[in-house]
């Protein structure tokens, strides 16, 4: 494939998977459905963009940045290794075990032989993937629901975290290189602990320095050179050489990246506020839609032509499994709320997809396997939300409230996602208009911890003022100069809807301590929030006050 055919493709993507996003998110989709949906259009059914060898690489570093940022946002390694000794972690553990087993009951040909030509360990990493759980789903849902500080939303949390490492790891374990190579011939007791090993130790490596020296010494090396963004610019290049690391010790890189993300999560929230929205930027604006819309390239209709039975057993299978594993399990350990938890523990989310895609590249399952899988795991994304709402509002609503010691150490992080700038908002606060003068407005509206002020008009929004702009005003005309000649060139905006971290990004980005808030779709001038406000605010939700 020519430059100038991988750029249309990788531009043509993109533009159709960001605008679909925008269409779908009207309508209550997630985002993955539309970036599908873009590689299937502009795929399988118009013929208009074709992979490559230039595509599959800017593809697979898709890949490697999906799964960084999973570990980095929600694999929570210290919350699992808290939870073990907790009646949970036993719910957990049984749950997956039995859901696996179930899955590898139709992979493998040793009850069912469906004719997929697998080999053992790509049977063991396609039953792991159909036995995931999704924890940002879950936290979605109980956040919608407005259960996440309560014990049960707390304890479906802590749940699924376990899931979904051990069914990470098994995976990850499935697919390595090393281990696929060396077991081709039957599976060995000392084959298996060596593999075993091998992904533990560098799971500790890669931990150690990502946790202990990274942050040091990027902290070090940035006071003596001040380069912009260097934090960003080495953790990305670190990813890829992490990625390569693994590789070469015979791991996927993808199980690279989740480590690497994973070691990073708690940095110092100076570093990790400085690099997040480079590295969100980089992969929501451009790798993971591209990544996810190869989803859709790859799609075939092909899989009807697989036998029906194939295709229901394959389907409802695992899905009875997992479903099966999970209610068994919340009833047998006796654990509160047994019907939520179970419920919870059957949420599936895009990392399915992502790695239902690693496996297809590494031919590890068919694109008739993989198309088929999709299409259920879409369902599961769109269905098991739902299914998480009922059994949460059939609970009656309690207004306790867990110890914020009680957390896992990664729940602060989906907490600050349910805060929206309109939880914040005050309708009715007064602001300067942009007739008065300099000096009535030094008057009347100064205060002693804020620097900018919105100014409007009748109601509408003009701008900002600063007063650290006003120092260039000479005195003796402030009482005949209005607001409006002395406002701020750019004025940026929140939408009422969007996080207040996010908004507070903003600020920092602009140099400012308030921001307008406009209404998404009539773009009206609603009101305005302070930097002062938001860090009052998220202060108390993480300290659970």
């Amino acid at each position: 494939m020519e430059l100038h055919e991988a750029l249309f493709t990788v531009g043509a993507l993109i533009v159709a998977a960001k605008l679909l996003e925008g269409v779908f998110k009207r309508v209550g989709l997630n985002a993955i459905f539309a970036y599908a949906v873009a590689g299937v259009v502009l795929g399988p059914v118009t013929g208009l963009v074709h992979t490559g060898p230039s595509v599959e690489l800017i593809l697979g570093i898709g890949i490697f940045m999906f799964f960084f940022l999973i570990g980095l946002e929600e694999l929570d390694i210290t919350g699992f290794v808290a939870a073990i000794r907790g009646r949970i972690f036993f719910t957990a553990v049984l749950a997956v075990t039995l859901s696996m087993l179930a899955s590898l009951a139709v992979t493998t040909d040793v009850f069912v032989d469906l004719q997929l030509g697998l080999t053992f360990t790509q049977a063991l990493g396609l039953a792991g993937v159909l036995s995931l759980s999704s924890l940002g789903v879950v936290a979605k849902a109980l956040i919608d629901e407005g259960r996440l500080r309560q014990p049960v939303g707390v304890q479906i949390f802590t749940a699924v975290i376990i899931v979904e490492l051990i069914a990470l790891f098994v995976v990850g374990f499935a697919i390595s290189e090393h281990f696929s190579s060396r077991t081709e011939g039957g599976l060995e007791a000392m084959t298996v602990v060596r593999i075993v090993g091998e992904i533990i130790g560098f799971g500790i490596v890669t931990w150690f320095v990502a946790s202990k020296l990274v942050p040091r010494l990027l902290g070090l090396l940035q006071r003596i050179l001040r380069v912009p963004q260097f934090a960003f610019g080495m953790l990305l290049g670190g990813l890829f050489l992490v990625v390569v690391i693994a590789e070469e010790v015979g791991l996927h890189g993808s199980l690279g990246a989740l480590l690497f993300g994973a070691a990073l999560s708690f940095l110092p929230h100076q570093m990790r506020r400085d690099i997040m929205p480079g590295m969100r930027g980089a992969a929501e604006g451009f790798f993971v839609p591209l990544f996810f819309a190869s989803a859709g390239l790859h799609f075939s209709l092909d899989f009807a032509k697989l036998p029906l039975e194939t295709i229901l057993i394959l389907a409802l299978v695992p899905l009875a499994g997992k479903v099966g594993a999970s209610f068994l399990s919340a009833y047998v350990t006796r654990v509160n709320a047994p019907f939520a938890t179970a419920v919870g523990l059957t949420a599936k989310g895009v990392a399915e997809i992502a790695l239902l895609l690693v496996m297809l590249h590494t031919e590890a399952i068919s694109k008739d396997i993989f198309s088929l899988l999709v299409l259920v795991m879409l369902a599961y994304i769109l269905l098991t939300p739902i299914g998480i709402g009922f059994a949460l509002r059939r609970l009656a609503h309690s207004e306790e409230e867990v110890s914020p010691d009680r957390f896992p150490p990664s729940f602060e992080r989906f907490v600050l996602d349910e805060i929206r700038v309109r939880d914040l908002l005050d309708p009715y606060r007064a602001h300067p208009e942009a007739s008065q003068t300099v000096k009535s407005f030094a008057e009347d509206w100064l205060l002693q911890d804020q620097h900018d002020y919105v100014v409007v008009d009748d109601g509408n929004l003009t701008g900002i003022v600063s007063v650290s702009m006003l120092r260039y005003l000479p005195h003796s005309v402030w009482a005949h100069t209005p607001l409006s000649q002395v406002i701020r060139q750019q004025t940026p905006t929140a939408y009422s809807d969007d996080y207040l971290e996010d908004a507070l990004q903003r600020m920092t980005e602009h140099s400012l301590t308030v921001l307008p808030v406009v209404d998404s779709d009539t773009g009206k001038f609603r009101g305005s929030i302070s930097s002062h406000e938001i860090l009052e605010m998220l202060v108390f939700s993480a300290r659970g006050e």
